[in-house]
């Protein structure tokens, strides 16, 4: 498995995007706090400037409502491993659709978090070929990475932060406890915890990128 500083994976993953034809799904895993959108948007960009067409997708804008999230108790682990996200419909107005060979028509959006509602977002249609960034918490998750051989991302990349770091970060950014064991933390923390034991993202990866510290533009 490769691990590369952020430089070296944005122009590692630019190299191996660049010939492919067709739709190609990239997912971009890690932590809370990892910085996932930043290093997505950041390599949006840069396949922009190569060119390319991409399409920026957040799981996050894929949530399920409280009643679900919250179905195992407003504390498990367990429950925000396997309910945060609204499956189903990430598969059917994403997954499937951008896929190559898919119909192309999808949507970026299924439910707003700040208001806590549903949402239809408007359908767009891709172009047969575009790179597909997605980013999101359990993107290494047996749903979409059965084998190396089976499945749904054509690249991945896991954003090796560590915990004392990511909740720092998390702290700044959302003002959360930046202990990481404490007990306000646990469900979060605790169900991290329970995907890197289940899933072991960092080894399901196609690259690893060591994301704790600032980096430098890519050239």
């Amino acid at each position: 498995m490769q691990r590369l500083d952020p430089v070296a994976g944005l122009k590692w993953l630019r190299a191996q995007i660049r010939p492919r034809v067709g739709r190609t799904l990239v997912g971009i895993d890690g932590v809370n706090g990892a910085g996932k959108s930043a290093f997505a948007d950041e390599l949006g960009e840069l396949l922009r400037e190569s060119g390319l067409t991409v399409i920026r997708i957040s799981l996050d804008d894929y949530l399920n409502p409280q009643s679900v999230r919250y179905a195992q108790g407003q504390r498990s682990a367990k429950g925000y491993f396997e309910d945060s996200y609204n499956q189903e419909r990430f598969l059917t107005h994403v997954l499937e659709p951008l896929r190559s060979g898919g119909s192309g028509c999808y949507r970026t959006a299924a439910y707003d978090l700040a208001s806590e509602t549903p949402v239809a977002a408007p359908m767009k249609v891709a172009p047969d070929n575009a790179v597909v960034i997605i980013d999101g918490m359990f993107l290494h998750r047996n749903d979409y990475w059965r084998s190396p051989q089976d499945k749904v991302w054509n690249l991945s990349a896991w954003l090796d932060v560590d915990f004392n770091e990511s909740y720092r970060r998390l702290a700044e950014r959302d003002g959360v406890n930046p202990n990481p064991s404490d007990p306000s933390n646990d469900r979060y923390y605790q169900g991290q915890l329970l995907y890197l034991a289940k899933c072991e993202p960092g080894k399901r990866a196609d690259i690893v990128i060591d994301n704790a510290a600032r980096h430098e533009d890519v050239d």
